[in-house]
């Protein structure tokens, strides 16, 4: 009986493992360094597992706290990933001198080659200490992208 669960668990888990992968972005350029990646499931609409990311701003001071952002799964707000094209939308709100900044990162990128995606990233940033009069625009840093899927 034993032998019956464990090789039905061995052979569902293997089953599991083959239906998911992955999605990963990277940048380091001369304005932004960031890292994201997330494991996306095959099957129920491809729901993204386990998201997470790193994004530096360079040209912000070193002990500024929009300098360097942490993303989560939570910070994931939109993606699209098919044959043609991945896109992800990840945005993160931080208390700073008790007011809101931002840091919003967007990512378009196309195939070029099978699970390889080129594109562009728009990182835009709001710094409600340094917005003296309150019109809530955004610094924006763009630049090249390279994605790959699995």
């Amino acid at each position: 009986m034993r032998t019956i669960i464990c090789g039905t668990m061995l052979l569902l888990s293997a089953g599991s493992a083959a239906a998911t992968g992955g999605i990963w972005c990277s940048v380091d350029d001369a304005a932004v360094k960031f890292q994201v990646d997330a494991g996306v499931t095959t099957g129920l609409g491809s729901p993204t597992f386990n998201f997470r990311g790193d994004a530096e701003i360079k040209a912000r001071p070193v002990d500024d706290q929009l300098r360097k952002t942490t993303f989560e799964n939570y910070n994931l707000t939109q993606y699209w990933l098919d044959a043609k094209e991945l896109r992800l939308n990840i945005y993160h709100e931080q208390e700073v001198a008790k007011r809101f900044s931002s840091v919003e990162l967007t990512i378009l990128t196309k195939a070029s080659d099978e699970g390889v995606y080129d594109g562009e990233y728009k990182l835009a940033v709001y710094d409600s200490t340094a917005d003296k009069d309150s019109d809530g625009k955004t610094a924006e840093l763009t630049g090249k992208v390279s994605c790959g899927a699995e």
